[in-house]
């Protein structure tokens, strides 16, 4: 197996533990919303997930392994992605914040200042900063 090879196996088994992670978060409440399942099919196109890997995963999102942000940093990037997602097309409407808090969360962000969190992250991409730009306001953000 090649370095490419180990390298591709790796990115993608990365993006199923986490899209199954968000899949988990969606489904938490037992619900699932057009808007979800809308928002869901986009993530799996952007993560790269096959058909039969979605089907897989929607049947049991506890069969992949999740891979939790450890880095601050880590963090920030998925949530600069999945804000971005979320927020694109406004396809989940006033859902888009409530989602995102739940994916906020997840992502090990703190319940006591989520809202703050998500609310200055859905600004930043509304001004459609770039990634170096929106890790470097969210990490000074209270300054």
């Amino acid at each position: 197996m090649s370095i490419a090879d180990l390298f591709d196996s790796e990115f993608k088994s990365r993006n199923k533990g986490h899209f199954s992670a968000i899949v988990r978060v969606a489904l938490a409440d037992g619900l699932s919303t057009a808007e979800e399942k809308a928002f869901l099919d986009k993530l799996a196109l952007h993560l790269e997930i096959s058909p039969k890997e979605y089907e897989e995963i929607l049947e049991n999102p506890l069969k992949y392994p999740i891979n939790p942000p450890y880095l601050y940093v880590e963090r920030l990037e998925r949530l600069y992605d999945l804000a971005k997602m979320v927020n694109s097309d406004h396809q989940l409407g006033d859902k888009q914040e409530l989602l995102l808090r739940k994916f906020g969360i997840a992502l090990g962000f703190t319940p006591g200042n989520i809202n703050y969190i998500i609310n200055k992250a859905l600004l930043l991409v509304d001004k459609k900063v770039d990634l170096d730009t929106f890790i470097f306001e969210m990490k000074h953000m209270n300054k």
